[in-house]
């Protein structure tokens, strides 16, 4: 355990208690969220993220221990391990070496090596591999005819040997390891197109990059249409480099047999080494890959997730489509269902007076101040009948164009039957559209996250990695805001940090049966909720309006005594959070977190932390955020004109840039090379899903209905 806390201290940066301290928290059942929020001072405030990379990382490195333990087992069972081989083994330090390790010693099926050792030929396979006898092979080989055993030639016995020691040059770890070298070093990926038909992977059906180059991006895209069955890869560029490695390393000089064994190395290359080692290679280049976007997609739908929520409006839903209507939902400030429609002022039935009147009758019936577009299909008709529609609505009314991803998903769900048994399916995505706008974290817990519209090749990932990934972001992102307790939904508690699907279930139907839940130590009466639970969770709900005003900040019940101690140094009490709060607030401007902390015997992250809830009580942390671009006018695509500047919104964010919405039918592009004027290596260091932007068009192809964007002087 010791190897392995020095390793993770070495690999991240951290000090031996951060990492010591983390491993025990996390062994004793704590979740990432608490340990982040609640146990800065053990962790030296290490964050979710370093908390959640570590902890990956420590069980990585656990397994591997175990796997190092179970092959030293099953070689010394074997009678085989040596002192030296053992070493070799505990000194790995991936998977890879030590699977190569135990190579030799693993339960082979019948190959052509183990046939020709049933014929008795593996001590002249030895001979020939020593390259000390002075005789001829065929002099040797005669020796070990055997019609019996199907040795009936020197031929024979010679082709068998040589299958043997083909067999053996494979199963040498230290030559798997440089051959795995040489191919990273001078590879090439290469593929080629498998049809004529024109296709997305055009640009690979005659393709060449690096190994040790080519981007996560490409390799998912190449992977993909070798899938598909368009492309046909492989890695080119390193036969000579090993077979030159190979001969040197096996051919002993002036050594007898070297023309056989030159032989015997091409076989064991062509036909057991090559096709194995270049399997694993680009293995471990999709890993990469994998990980790449699995990270690229946790980002980004953190920051869509943490988008803010527009609070006391009346929003209107508008799910856009042409045949079978645009779908209408009106939902009020608390996201209750008030009214629904269809209209339908699309093609082809273009009755934009009717759906004039009937949405106007709404809006006005409703005090409608916000009217949520999804950016699906007939999105930008919608919004132009919209843009037209509220100049005819005497309060001030915007429109804001919401991304629809997922929301048919939900639609047909389990949950949106249980939540909207008497709505029609098409309604359904209307009501999330606009409980999208509202209150983004809320609604989009719903929905699987691999539907969510961000991200690139999410479906072509490891999809077990990336569920445990994206589980891990969602519990962040809800644990940072906070749940109100009395409101939330089972699907958004169920991310509150140690409270599970059905814990989850059985708060909302304790808040049925007894009304509001008034403190938080009420929950200790919630079925399943026991203290330890009680302790991961209770920080991160929320009660407005309750009997201890401390029940609406992120101050842990743990804490109430000393955020008690602290009002009462500027001459208050818990009671006066209600009352006093500016006076409050200017006094904990003036005081010393450090002289505080220092006199309470506590941790100065929590002191802070304390005082800083203290002065926002019910604070939301995506306050602070940019809000979404509202609009009450429409942009078409002939509208724009180069060098134009326009303010948008990050939709999504790759490898190779971001995806900008302007406002026109499609998101334009910001490619990685216009995103600054000094060198770009990672799009997310320069902008985030959800950031308003201020970008220039630098190209428009208006037959393909594409943008190009630049962020450089504007």
């Amino acid at each position: 355990m010791e190897l392995i806390n020095e390793k993770l201290v070495k690999e991240f940066g951290l000090k031996p208690f951060q990492v010591e301290n983390a491993i025990k928290l996390i062994d004793e059942g704590n979740t990432i969220p608490f340990i982040a929020r609640y146990r800065k001072e053990a962790t030296g405030e290490m964050s979710d993220e370093q908390l959640r990379d570590m902890f990956e990382r420590l069980t990585y490195l656990r397994n591997l221990e175990k796997r190092k333990e179970e092959v030293i087992r099953l070689i010394d069972e074997q009678g085989k391990l040596t002192e030296e081989l053992k070493v070799e083994i505990e000194k790995s330090e991936t998977m890879t070496e030590v699977e190569d390790l135990y190579r030799p010693y693993k339960q082979k099926k019948r190959t052509r090596a183990t046939i020709a050792k049933e014929k008795g030929l593996e001590p002249l396979a030895l001979i020939i591999f020593e390259q000390e006898d002075k005789r001829a092979a065929s002099e040797i080989a005669e020796g070990f005819i055997d019609a019996e055993k199907g040795v009936e030639t020197v031929e024979d016995a010679i082709k068998g040997a040589m299958d043997i020691i083909a067999e053996m040059i494979s199963d040498v770890a230290e030559y798997r390891k440089s051959i795995r070298k040489i191919i990273y070093d001078v590879g090439l990926i290469t593929s080629k197109g498998t049809k004529e038909e024109k296709s997305v992977y055009d640009i690979y059906y005659e393709y060449a990059e690096a190994v040790n180059k080519i981007p996560s991006h490409r390799i998912l895209a190449i992977n993909r249409g070798e899938k598909e069955e368009f492309l046909k890869v492989k890695i080119d560029n390193t036969d000579e480099n090993i077979l030159e490695y190979l001969k040197k390393e096996v051919i002993k000089e002036n050594g007898s047999y070297g023309d056989i064994l030159v032989e015997t190395i091409e076989d064991s290359y062509k036909r057991l080494i090559k096709p194995s080692v270049e399997t694993e290679v680009r293995n471990e280049l999709t890993e990469i890959a994998d990980e790449q976007a699995i990270k690229v997609f946790g980002q980004n739908a953190k920051k869509l997730l943490l988008q803010p929520p527009l609070k006391n409006l009346t929003v209107m839903g508008f799910d856009p489509a042409y045949r079978t209507g645009c779908k209408i939902a009106v939902i009020d400030d608390t996201g209750k269902l008030l009214d629904t429609t269809t209209v339908y002022p699309t093609e082809p039935q273009n009755d934009v007076a009717g759906a004039k009147k009937a949405l106007l009758a709404l809006i006005n019936k409703h005090n409608v101040s916000m009217i949520a577009i999804g950016n699906g299909t007939a999105s930008r008709e919608s919004e132009m009948f919209v843009a037209d529609m509220i100049k005819e609505v005497e309060h001030d009314i915007y429109y804001a164009i919401v991304s629809e991803a997922g929301a048919s998903v939900y639609s047909a769900s389990k949950l949106a039957t249980e939540e909207y048994p008497d709505i029609n399916v098409s309604l359904r995505g209307a009501i999330s559209i606009a409980r999208r706008l509202q209150d983004p974290l809320a609604e989009l817990v719903k929905i699987d996250p691999k539907s969510i519209g961000v991200g690139q090749y999410q479906h072509d990932v490891n999809q077990n990695r990336l569920e445990e990934s994206l589980t891990g972001v969602v519990e962040d992102a809800v644990n940072s805001v906070g749940v109100d307790l009395n409101t939330a939904t089972p699907s958004l508690l169920r991310y509150v940090s140690g409270v599970s699907k059905t814990v989850a279930t059985n708060i909302v139907k304790y808040r049925e049966e007894n009304g509001k839940i008034k403190e938080r130590k009420e929950l200790l009466k919630v079925s399943k909720l026991g203290p330890a639970a009680y302790t991961q969770c209770a920080g991160f709900l929320r009660i407005t309006d309750g009997k201890n005003p401390l029940d609406n900040t992120s101050v842990h019940p743990e804490s109430y005594e000393v955020a008690e101690k602290v009002l009462n140094k500027i001459g208050f009490e818990t009671k006066d959070l209600k009352e006093k709060l500016p006076e409050i607030r200017a006094n904990l401007n003036t005081v010393n977190a450090e002289k505080i902390a220092a006199e309470l015997e506590i941790g100065l992250p929590t002191i802070k932390d304390i005082i800083k809830e203290l002065q926002k009580p019910g604070r939301d942390p995506r306050d602070e955020m940019p809000k979404p671009v509202l609009r009450s006018d429409v942009l078409k695509l002939e509208d724009l004109k180069e060098d134009m500047i326009l303010t948008g919104t990050v939709r999504n964010v790759i490898d190779f840039g971001a995806f900008v919405d302007i406002g026109v039918k499609n998101d334009g592009l910001v490619h990685i090379s216009e995103m600054s004027e000094k060198y770009v290596k990672n799009p997310m260091d320069i902008v985030s899903v959800g950031d308003i932007v201020k970008v220039r068009v630098i190209k428009i192809d208006l037959e393909k209905k594409k943008v190009s964007l630049s962020m450089k002087n504007v």
